[in-house]
């Protein structure tokens, strides 16, 4: 490992001398979406220099959190068993940063990856598991992503598919998910746009994703 070292006997410094250096852990968030390849690692962080990139992903490999696993001849990489354990630490992070995001820039993008974590982080399968299974089609930008809630299951992949609500919607689905702007009122202002399906489901997503800021 190449990453700095804080010279503390710790638990924590230990794991930030792993997984602190800048652009790490968003690898991380990326990879326990599923096993990328180089180039869509570098599409999901477009302004990540590719030689920290190349960096990032020696020293993780080095640490034993990721590893490369050969698709027939094309090399992707992927989380070990050890690296998986980092998911409840980067839910909780989310739903810490939640707190502190307040309103998009106009630089900033949603990537079907940074999504399908976030909304991982909202789920609620304790009040999903009291609603019907539905289906949901979600734009955010240029994230296209088929969300299938199931009782206390939720499987979020890239895509289309039989959907019983679909919708488009920006960085602002933040305050929908915050409870901030009531799903109503967020189809009625254009932060939401209902492209097919009944706009009420709106509310049972907004019931089974919800993070208080």
């Amino acid at each position: 490992m190449t990453a700095r070292e804080y010279g503390q006997y710790c638990g924590v410094t230990r794991a930030l001398e792993l997984i602190g250096e800048r652009w790490a852990l968003l690898i991380v968030r990326d990879l326990l979406v599923g096993p990328r390849r180089y180039g869509e690692l570098a599409a999901g962080l477009p302004r990540i220099p590719s030689n920290i990139l190349a960096a990032r992903l020696k020293e993780l490999q080095a640490a034993g959190i990721i590893r490369r696993g050969p698709r027939s001849r094309i090399i992707v990489y992927e989380l070990t068993p050890y690296g998986r354990e980092l998911e409840p630490v980067v839910l909780a992070l989310g739903a810490w940063g939640f707190k502190a995001m307040g309103d998009p820039r106009t630089d900033q993008i949603v990537t079907p990856d940074s999504m399908t974590m976030a909304l991982r982080t909202a789920f609620r399968p304790d009040v999903a598991a009291d609603l019907p299974p539905t289906a949901y089609g979600a734009r955010f930008g240029d994230a296209g992503l088929l969300i299938r809630v199931d009782g206390p299951a939720l499987h979020v992949a890239r895509g289309d598919g039989p959907v019983d609500l679909s919708f488009a919607a920006g960085p602002d689905i933040r305050r929908v998910i915050s409870g901030e702007l009531a799903p109503e009122r967020a189809i009625a202002t254009g932060v939401v746009e209902v492209l097919r399906g009944p706009g009420d489901l709106l509310d049972r997503f907004a019931s089974t994703f919800h993070l208080a800021a």
